[in-house]
C-alpha cells in the first residue's frame, strides 16, 4: 500500500497494489462504499478483443469491403474509429452496422459469458454490500449477465443490447431489429452468412436509417445517469477500483 500525502501531510489517499491488501480495506470497517471502473480488459478473457488487441476492430477492418464512399474509406483507413463516429454514422449507416454485424449477434444469442471480474463485482454486492455502483464502459452486457441490480450498473458508452433510433429516438425490439440485420445487412468477414448487397434499416416511426444498438457514438454526449452519478457517489467513496481499462480509447 502507498499512502499519498496532502499539504498538510494529512493521508489524501492510499493507493492499493496488491490483492490480499484490497481484500483486507473491503473488509475492513473503514471501508463503506466502494466503486468499480471497467473496460474492455474484463471481458477479453470471455473471447471478446479489445479495440488494439489481435483481433480487434484496429487488427480486423478492411475498409475496402465496406459499404461507404472512396472518402468514407479513406477516413476509416486512416482512422478506425471513424466506424463509430456519429457523423459517419449519420451520413452512412452500414459502416457501423457492417463492422458490427457479429458483436451484435454474438450478444443476442449470448455468445460471450460473464468472467470471474463480472462475477467479483457480483460478490462486492452480496457479500459485502458495499457495492454503490459499476461504472462500465463495455457494452457488451456481461455486467448485467451476473444478476447485478440494474441500479448498481452505469453503462458509461451505453450497450449493444438494446436498439433505437440515432435520429428521434424511438426504441426498436431488439430481436425484430437483430433480424433486419441478418437479412439486410451484410457479413464482411463471413460473405455467406448475409446478403450479397447491404440494405437500410429504417426507424418506423421517422423513416430514417439511422436504427443502430444504444452505444454512444464518438462525438456524441455521454448519458446523463453517468454525470449525475458519478457527481453523487465519488465524493463519498471509500475505494474506487479501476479494472481493464487506461482510461484511454
Amino acid at each position: 500500500m502507498t499512502l499519498i500525502f496532502d499539504d498538510d501531510n494529512s493521508i489524501k489517499m492510499k493507493l492499493i497494489t496488491d490483492m490480499v491488501g484490497l481484500a483486507r480495506f473491503i473488509l475492513s470497517p473503514e471501508c463503506k462504499s466502494v466503486i468499480v471502473l471497467t473496460g474492455a480488459g474484463v471481458s477479453v478473457a470471455s473471447g471478446i478483443p479489445d479495440f488494439r488487441s489481435p483481433g480487434g476492430m484496429y487488427d480486423t477492418l478492411r475498409p475496402e469491403l465496406i459499404t461507404a464512399t472512396d472518402t468514407q474509406r479513406s477516413l476509416m483507413a486512416l482512422d478506425p474509429t471513424y466506424v463509430v463516429e456519429k457523423g459517419m454514422f449519420m451520413e452512412n449507416a452500414f459502416p457501423y452496422l457492417e463492422v458490427r454485424r457479429p458483436f451484435i449477434l454474438g450478444v443476442r444469442d449470448r455468445k460471450w459469458k460473464p468472467t470471474i471480474a463480472h462475477h467479483f463485482f457480483n460478490l462486492l454486492h452480496t457479500k459485502t454490500g458495499k457495492l454503490t455502483r459499476v461504472f462500465t464502459q463495455n457494452i457488451d452486457g456481461l455486467t448485467n449477465a451476473v444478476n447485478l441490480p440494474d441500479d448498481k450498473i452505469v453503462s458509461v458508452h451505453g450497450t449493444i443490447g438494446k436498439a433505437s433510433c440515432e435520429t428521434c429516438g424511438k426504441e426498436m425490439n431488439f430481436d425484430a431489429f437483430c433480424e433486419e440485420l441478418k437479412t439486410k445487412i451484410k457479413d464482411i468477414y463471413n460473405p455467406q452468412n448475409g446478403p450479397k448487397e447491404s440494405e437500410p434499416i429504417r426507424c418506423k416511426s421517422c423513416g430514417e436509417a439511422t436504427v443502430k444498438p444504444q452505444t454512444v457514438l464518438f462525438g456524441s454526449s455521454l448519458p446523463t445517469e453517468f454525470f449525475e452519478r458519478a457527481e453523487e457517489d465519488l465524493p463519498s467513496a471509500d475505494l474506487l477500483i479501476v479494472a481493464g481499462t487506461s482510461l484511454v480509447v
